[in-house]
């Protein structure tokens, strides 16, 4: 399967993933991995005496798994050069232990390079949960290979 070379994406084409339950497994798993042992992640009794009242997801690790469902889509396959990065990040809302998230994303820019053979793609990420909120928001440029 092949995804989207750089001439096939639209501004303003949007596309959401499937959604997926955060657990205390996905949280206790990123605090092992990425040694983030902050207690807002790990320390329930410390949580309940904060705003959140509960443990939170880490915002990377809420990205990881929207970075994941969008790959789901194979929208990239073959196409994908390389992830330049964000422009912005935002973590907006705090995620839960059992709350359905998904992403969309909205492509926002086309720019050709100077290499005919790749160009570059922006999009608007917004990972949503099962309240409609929007929990983490960004910009992203990625590096797509052109149609041959």
């Amino acid at each position: 399967m092949v995804g989207l070379y750089w001439e096939e994406w639209e501004i303003g084409k949007s596309f959401e993933t499937a959604a997926r339950t955060i657990t205390e497994t996905d949280i206790v798993n990123f605090a092992g991995i990425s040694g983030d042992y902050n207690p807002l992640h790990i320390n329930e009794e410390f949580c309940k005496k904060t705003q959140f009242g509960t443990r939170i997801a880490h915002g990377p690790l809420i990205y990881a798994i929207a970075a994941g469902l969008l790959f789901q889509l194979h929208l990239y396959d073959d196409t994908l050069v390389a992830f330049l990065g964000f422009e912005s990040l935002k973590f907006t809302k705090p995620t839960k232990i059992g709350d359905t998230i998904y992403a969309k994303i909205t492509v926002t820019e086309l720019t050709e390079t100077s290499k005919p053979d790749r160009g570059v793609m922006k999009r608007q990420l917004q990972v949503i949960n099962q309240r409609g909120e929007v929990v983490q928001e960004g910009v992203q440029a990625f590096l797509m290979k052109r149609r041959p």
